[in-house]
């Protein structure tokens, strides 16, 4: 029986001449990913400008819980972008979010409260007209409250470790630990909120080293995330 659901895309990747693998990230069935038919023409229902990353759609299909790859039987924006294609600073955040979620997601069930966040993410990315900066920061911290690692709120201690989630007194002999001047900013990430973020005043340094904090922070939770290739444009991006 045909379902609809609405969806977000991680990955598009070519499968021969004539069709594309989609990832999807669907607030119905959980992470899935479907064959698609490269369009021939405009008049296509299923557009190639649908499955760029983090599109948000609302899709149809007959999911059959034994097929790796599902059909898509429809697909139509269900909130077109107003500012993120024209913008290389948006485009650039939304490139690495995409990869991070493809690769943090993989094998995530059904999870409406996740899906609305990140719906709800992008969206406000969308509408922001100016301080976004921290916005990839702020989203990586929040988003592994609802992947279960956020850290302990009850901890307390100059230093973070890293594998536990936790504060603690220093312990030089663990690697895993970051030193107070560092820790420090996993309390500020826990402060900060997309509306509120701008009120942070990072430098590009920081903010390339915060971000590479929190992907090894992933990296201990997550098995088998791997190196961020979006990584390298993003860390270019302001002053």
């Amino acid at each position: 029986m045909l379902e609809k659901s609405a969806a977000i895309v991680l990955h598009t990747l070519k499968y021969g001449e004539s069709r594309i693998i989609v990832d999807m990230f669907t607030r119905k069935w959980g992470r899935l990913s479907f064959i698609v038919p490269v369009p021939k023409s405009s008049k296509s229902r299923l557009k190639k400008q649908y499955f760029q990353p983090l599109t948000l759609l609302e899709i149809e299909c007959e999911v059959r819980p034994r097929m790796t790859l599902q059909k898509l039987n429809d697909a139509r924006l269900l909130s077109p972008f107003v500012s993120i294609p024209i913008s290389p600073e948006k485009l650039a955040i939304c490139m690495f979010l995409a990869e991070f979620l493809y690769y943090s997601l993989r094998s995530e069930q059904r999870n409406e409260p996740l899906f609305e966040y990140i719906t709800d993410s992008i969206q406000w990315l969308d509408a922001a007209t100016d301080g976004y900066a921290n916005f990839h920061l702020t989203f990586l911290m929040r988003l592994s409250l609802f992947l279960g690692f956020y850290p302990n709120l009850e901890s307390d201690g100059a230093c973070f470790n890293l594998r536990e989630g936790r504060f603690c007194e220093e312990v030089p002999s663990q690697s895993a630990i970051l030193r107070p001047a560092e820790a420090q900013m996993i309390r500020l990430l826990m402060r900060m909120d997309f509306p509120t973020m701008h009120l942070f005043r990072f430098s590009r340094q920081d903010r390339n080293r915060i971000t590479d904090v929190l992907l090894q922070y992933y990296k201990l939770h997550l098995p088998d995330f791997p190196e961020m290739k979006s990584l390298a444009v993003l860390q270019q991006l302001w002053t």
